[in-house]
């Protein structure tokens, strides 16, 4: 290194390096993954595509939905091809390079043979010194440096010996450092030019690209949703705390992803001043005549008119209405996912006292009841047998007989085989195979529920006020498993309706007897149990202390109902727990001693295991944790010949208290039920104790009649005191004699005790 030069390269020979490197970074990645491929279809797949007539129209639209793929194919293929080409140019430019500065041979620049004498060596220098001599014609100045130095190399003895050594007639090669950059850029003459480039890049095209991304962004959601649609979900959703079904379907019509000043997407067409008319009068109770905003402009009655018309399987004018009809379609599963969520973050808020109202379960409910609807093109109300290929309203005659009814669709597929294709016997055996296979491909999900409390000492024992883990396995099969097997009953289905859960059974009996308990009862229907013991007592009483010492001892009359109600059932529970001890009112004393002793037996006898255990279940719920991070959107598709899209089946999943009409959890959207998922919903236990009955449903965005109920039995014990002493709490009198002298003593040596020193 002692003898090497360091020069600054301004020919911008480097910048051929460096677009070699950087365009090879690139090209090679893209051309794995951008370069147009044939997509080669499973046949197993193929096989069970549905070949129903609406199915195939379905698959044809799909394909003509994109007119310009094969135009952007071409254009990746020209854009690859072309960086190929300019990757090969550099690579023979670059490789120029490295020769000349390589290959350095006097001999054959003089155009000699090796071992040629002196008087050889000057004839053929004057020779051609007078054909690339600058000042000549045919000068060459280049070629006549290196004609010089090929000459010295062989005459000039310093010049042969470093020739020799180094390569170099001028001595060790010099190291060259250059910008990457092409060499007009940093000459004196472009410098204007430049520096307007630069100021045009990041001056003006930066600033006003990111700005506009940023304008575009701050419109939309999470979801993708446009944030004035989600305003109006909160507003109507606040507006109307228990929504009908029709009513939800009014909002989601009314988004403004329907409206051209919102989306560019939309078309408004000349004939829609006599086709929208036309159809309104066609659709019956569709509430054109409402006139709040924006339920009552032009798109949103449009929109309105497409989905009643679609969920009637109505047939539309192809290039105009039904063109509408399935754009707005395709866009109404987001659509719901937004508006669900608006209705569950106002529930959060009813419970933390911010908004006045609450909205019911059955507000989100119907939000979620418009999923399947929208994507099968059905009515709630109609037969779940419509979701089937081939299958009319004209065919459900066939499906009733004297024998059995059949309702749902797991109760066709357990027919045996003969019954089976004796009920469908208007369809033909292509039909009817075509039928079982979509049949067949349909979900049934097996759900199982398990109650938990996490992070306490006795995990299956819930008290008043704790934090509930309900961990849900959801295991799904094919309906086709299930195909003459009698011995799997129909799961329980959904109870809008039904009333009783909030208090068990025996509460009704004592309610008998009590007419005014009833009256307050309807009085705070819609209210959780747990919420109607904090209101009451506030109302009635002046000093909360006073009301909380009063509310264990408090005769029923003089308490609110449900409190009466929760005292009630705890007697008998207790009798159960403390069989030992004798009746009357000393069998809760007993069965609380009989606890407390088998507790501590329980603690001596298994506190070897208890790290071990606590361990075991921390590393569960890290698996847990690391299993529901990386969700995906894919688990089966849906037969939806009627739904634009190709739809993948999603769920829903919550617990709620049907007796008060109340959401207990936010609801949780499975998105990758592929063959088993589990999840966990957490909610506060009731603050009273008492055993409560809770539902845990599931429903279905894709189908109509898959949706499952199971009901929960929540027994909730009284919470466990606080202590107020200890004996690790209690000091000696000689501790604390010795801490009040030491309490000033410091550890440390101050500079005024050195000094004494």
């Amino acid at each position: 290194m002692g003898g090497q030069k360091f020069e600054y390269d301004e020919s911008g020979s480097t910048f051929f390096y460096f677009v070699l490197s950087f365009l090879a970074l690139i090209l090679v990645p893209a051309t794995f993954y951008y370069w147009p491929r044939k997509r080669k279809e499973d046949p197993i797949k193929l096989a069970e595509q549905c070949q129903c007539p609406s199915c195939r129209k379905k698959r044809i639209i799909i394909e003509q939905s994109q007119p310009y793929r094969n135009f952007k194919n071409f254009l990746i293929i020209l854009a690859i091809v072309s960086g190929w080409v300019l990757l090969g140019f550099l690579t023979i430019k670059v490789s120029q390079f490295d020769y000349e500065m390589s290959n350095f041979d006097p001999y054959d620049i003089l155009g000699l043979p090796p071992g040629a004498t002196q008087a050889e060596i000057k004839k053929s220098y004057r020779k051609q010194s007078l054909i690339l001599h600058p000042d000549k014609e045919t000068g060459d100045e280049k070629a006549f440096m290196r004609l010089t130095k090929a000459y010295q190399a062989l005459t000039d003895d310093e010049a042969r010996r470093n020739w020799e050594k180094y390569g170099n007639p001028d001595g060790p090669g010099a190291m060259s450092f250059g910008i990457a950059l092409p060499s007009w850029i940093v000459e004196k003459e472009n410098s204007v030019w430049v520096l307007g480039l630069y100021a045009l890049v990041f001056m003006v095209a930066l600033p006003t690209a990111v700005g506009t991304w940023w304008y575009r962004s701050i419109k939309y959601s999470g979801e993708q949703v446009l944030l004035d649609t989600t305003q109006m979900y909160f507003f109507f959703c606040h507006k109307t705390p228990s929504m009908p079904l029709k009513r939800a379907l009014m909002i989601l019509a009314a988004s403004c992803e329907f409206d051209k000043r919102h989306n560019s997407e939309i078309i408004e067409r000349i004939t829609d001043n006599e086709e929208v008319p036309s159809l309104l009068r066609d659709l019956p109770n569709l509430g054109e005549k409402n006139k709040e905003q924006p339920l009552c402009r032009p798109y949103s009655i449009k929109a309105r008119a497409l989905l009643h018309a679609h969920l009637s399987r109505m047939k539309l004018p192809e290039d105009t209405l039904e063109a509408d009809r399935r754009y707005i379609v395709s866009r109404c599963p987001d659509l719901i996912v937004e508006m669900v969520n608006c209705v569950n973050q106002l529930i959060a808020l009813a419970y933390a006292r911010r908004i006045p109202r609450l909205p019911t379960i059955e507000t989100i409910e119907n939000c979620m009841k418009l999923s399947p609807m929208i994507v099968q093109g059905l009515w709630e109300y109609k037969s779940p047998l419509l979701q089937l290929p081939y299958i009319t309203e004209d065919h459900l005659k066939y499906f009733t007989n004297r024998k059995k009814h059949i309702k749902s669709l797991l109760q066709l597929a357990q027919l045996p085989g003969e019954e089976r294709r004796q009920v469908l016997r208007f369809l033909n055996d292509d039909q009817y195979e075509d039928m079982m296979k979509v049949l067949g491909n349909m979900p049934y999900i097996h759900f199982q529920v398990n109650t938990e409390v996490i992070d306490d000492e006795n995990s299956t024992v819930v008290t008043a006020g704790a934090i509930v883990t309900v961990t849900v396995l959801l295991q799904r099969t094919n309906m086709k498993e299930l195909f003459g097997d009698t011995t799997i009953k129909e799961k329980n289905k959904m109870k809008d309706d039904v009333e009783g859960a909030g208090d068990n059974g025996e509460n009704d009996k004592t309610d008998k007897n009590d007419k005014t308990e009833k009256n307050d009862k309807k009085d705070v229907y819609k209210r959780p149990v747990w919420m109607k013991q904090n209101k009451k007592p506030i109302k009635k009483g002046k000093k909360p202390v006073a009301k909380q010492q009063a509310k264990p001892t408090v005769a029923p009359s003089a308490t609110p109902p449900p409190a009466d109600k929760e005292k009630k059932p705890k007697e008998p529970k207790k009798k159960e727990d403390g069989e030992e001890s004798d009746g009357g009112s000393s069998d809760e004393s007993g069965s609380q001693s009989d606890a407390s002793d088998n507790e501590s037996r329980d603690k001596s006898s298994g506190g070897e295991d208890d790290d071990d255990d606590q361990w075991e279940k921390f590393q569960k719920r890290l698996q847990k944790r690391e299993r529901l991070e990386g969700r995906s959107k894919s688990s089966h598709p849906v037969h939806c010949p009627y739904f634009p899209l190709e739809k993948q089946e999603f769920w829903w999943c919550y617990i709620c208290d049907r007796k008060s009409h109340t959401l207990l959890t936010a609801p949780a959207h499975v998105t990758a039920l592929v063959d088993s998922h589990e999840l966990q919903l957490r909610f506060t236990a009731p603050r009273w104790p008492g055993l409560y009955t809770l539902a845990c449903c599931l429903r279905s965005d894709s189908y109509i009649g898959m949706d499952q109920q199971q009901d929960m039995k929540l027994d909730v014990k009284e919470a466990a005191a606080v202590p107020a002493e200890h004996p690790q709490w209690d000091l000696s009198d000689s501790d604390s004699d010795h801490n009040e002298q030491g309490g000033n003593e410091s550890e440390f040596t101050t500079d005024d005790e050195v000094e004494e020193e």
